[in-house]
């Protein structure tokens, strides 16, 4: 049997055992952190991404493998094993805010790869199905169509769009440790959880190292499974196994890591759900953002109540035929940031290789109509492409003292290096269209 069989097997038996007895906990995992498995799961890592504080990338690790996994394994079995410093790096998120991000060293992902790999073959048996996000063969826009259908179909007249302020940078250690336990039982497998949640982080100017006394740095490869098992135990089951059963009417839950929204019948139901999650979440020493949550009124009778979840606005319309619709199009907040990201790109990158920049563009212009690409959203991603066309013309104008480049040479351009059209990509949509509108 090949060695990537045999931890398959190993992770097979694991979610068969977690399946079938929902109580159990696991012992002996951190035995598993052997050779073959650190092996196989360096076919899981990104070659492409950032390095950490030391300065290696994957393709430096990579050169001498075998040497580096096994130096790797006797520190975790001698138990000299010490999670080294993570890099902070802050990205913009529009609005003149940015996201703090944790990049760990190679080494260091390596094993949260594997560890990674261990907990999710236990807990996606325990994960329900209103958790979508950062789990295997589910995303976003898998969220985003089921909560369409749950509105639609379902008896739901008020919304609570909830925002937790600061998730990832507040879980509480020993709550999280506590929740772990839960399933593991595994002194050794917890400790090393631990490690790379006490991890100190140099910030960016490389002058400061923080301590965090909580929460799980975003960029770390462990972050979502630790993020979703925790909302996991301190939302999901609460709602469904205490609050439900308190409800008067219908009610249901989408979540994708820490972006929930709730739906309910009754508005007594949304009201008194409201003040009771900050409670909860007071408990496992979080809190709501108040300024981004809020109980909305979203039936059919009342089509000009909206609401924004994962990027996109819904809110209710008629379909061809005068029926009631739930329909969906960009958030307009989303659909500014992305334009005015696009045009900073441009700007940015108009000096290189046409081929190069219209390579690149239609990588960036593919990514985005994935994602957006959905029935009855064509006008925005329509907006959204006329923009990118009207600021690359502008910036193409400026590469050389020749003046305004015209809309007749702007369209031989694009046909030339083919620049991805707007598309809806969902099933029963408009297929992909790569022509440009010039006007």
């Amino acid at each position: 049997m090949k060695d990537w069989e045999i931890v398959q097997t190993s992770l097979s038996g694991i979610a068969k055992k977690a399946e079938r007895c929902p109580k159990h906990r696991f012992r002996n995992l951190y035995g598993m952190l052997n050779e073959r498995f650190l092996r196989d799961s360096w076919n899981w890592m990104n070659r492409n991404a950032a390095g950490g504080v030391d300065g290696v990338r994957a393709g430096d690790f990579e050169k001498d493998l075998d040497a580096n996994i096994k130096e790797l394994v006797d520190e975790l079995k001698t138990g000299k094993y010490k999670a080294r410093l993570v890099r902070r790096k802050y990205i913009p998120k529009g609005q003149g805010k940015v996201r703090p991000l944790g990049i760990p060293v190679v080494r260091d992902k390596l094993v949260q790869q594997s560890a990674k790999r261990i907990l999710q073959a236990i807990y996606e048996q325990d994960f329900m199905r209103c958790s979508y996000g950062y789990r295997p063969k589910m995303g976003a826009r898998d969220a985003v169509s089921k909560l369409t259908v749950k509105l639609q179909f379902g008896n739901y007249h008020h919304v609570v769009d909830a925002d937790i302020r600061g998730f990832f940078d507040n879980m509480d250690h020993d709550w999280l440790i506590r929740m772990l336990e839960e399933r593991v039982d595994d002194k050794p497998f917890l400790r090393l959880i631990r490690k790379w949640l006490k991890a100190g982080i140099l910030e960016e100017d490389k002058k400061r190292i923080v301590k965090p006394g909580s929460g799980s740095p975003q960029g770390g490869i462990i972050s979502p499974v630790l993020a979703n098992m925790y909302l996991h135990y301190a939302i999901d089951l609460w709602f469904h196994k205490v609050y439900l059963k308190r409800c008067n009417g219908e009610g249901c839950m989408i979540r994708y890591a820490d972006d929930c929204v709730w739906a309910f019948e009754c508005q007594e139901d949304a009201e008194r759900f409201y003040d009771a999650l900050k409670v909860r979440l007071r408990i496992f020493k979080l809190e709501l953002s108040e300024g981004k949550s809020s109980i909305i009124k979203f039936n059919r009778h009342k089509p000009d109540d909206r609401f924004c979840f994962l990027g996109f606005e819904y809110y209710w319309s008629r379909d061809r035929k005068g029926r009631p619709h739930v329909k969906k199009r960009t958030s307009r907040n989303k659909l500014r940031a992305s334009i005015r990201n696009v045009n900073e790109w441009l700007k940015k990158n108009r000096s290189l290789r046409l081929k190069e920049l219209f390579r690149r563009l239609n990588s960036m212009l593919r990514g985005y109509f994935n994602y957006y690409g959905i029935i009855g959203n064509y006008n925005s991603i329509h907006e959204y492409h006329w923009h990118v066309v009207y600021y690359l013309r502008k910036w193409l104008s400026r590469r050389s003292q020749r003046g305004q480049i015209s809309w007749t040479k702007m369209k031989s351009l694009t046909e030339r290096f083919n620049l991805v059209g707007p598309s809806i990509n969902e099933r029963g949509g408009r297929r992909p269209v790569n022509t440009v509108c010039f006007y």
